[in-house]
């Protein structure tokens, strides 16, 4: 009887990936979780919010805020360059679905992912939460980090990120 890898991811998560470099790293979120890549542009500070929350920007009158996926993941403040650019992602909550960007340093391509080429995230211990990494994408050059969009940020995170797009929305209104 055959007995079947158990460092392999057990629900499928194969499919379209954006990938994308934070540093040196590559990363890759579901592609049904974005709704588009624009370029970098001003974000407008919001006050009293944590630092890896850049602002909000407002793209075709809808106000969306900006986290800064280098700074959340503890690795400082993006260094903007001619790469850098914002991913607005969706998250889908029921009816309540919320938008926002997350700053990266580079989107390198759409990959499609097999199973077979994703394996379990390694347990780190218990001391470092890493449930925001759905599994590990390999081929013979690389690894890349799935990352659950759903879960980068706590549910007190998004509640907050909510309310500020809702009151920057009414004041722009």
């Amino acid at each position: 009887m055959l007995q079947k890898d158990k460092t392999k991811v057990k629900e499928t998560q194969s499919g379209k990936y954006l990938t994308f470099k934070l540093r040196k790293e590559e990363f890759g979120l579901a592609i049904h979780k974005v709704i588009e890549i624009i370029e970098m542009q001003d974000i407008t500070p919001v006050p009293r919010t944590p630092d890896y929350i850049r602002g909000v920007i407002n793209l075709r009158g809808i106000i969306h805020p900006v986290i800064d996926l280098n700074q959340k993941f503890g690795l400082g403040s993006t260094r903007e360059t001619d790469l850098t650019c914002i991913i607005i992602v969706i998250l889908e909550r029921g009816e309540d679905n919320q938008q926002f960007g997350v700053i990266v340093d580079q989107v390198s391509e759409v990959e499609d992912i097999d199973d077979e080429d994703i394996d379990e995230t390694p347990r780190l211990g218990t001391i470092v939460e890493d449930d925001f990494i759905m599994g590990m994408a390999k081929n013979e050059a690389s690894v890349k980090m799935l990352l659950d969009i759903e879960k980068i940020l706590s549910q007190e995170e998004l509640r907050m990120l909510s309310k500020v797009s809702k009151n920057e929305n009414k004041q722009n209104s």
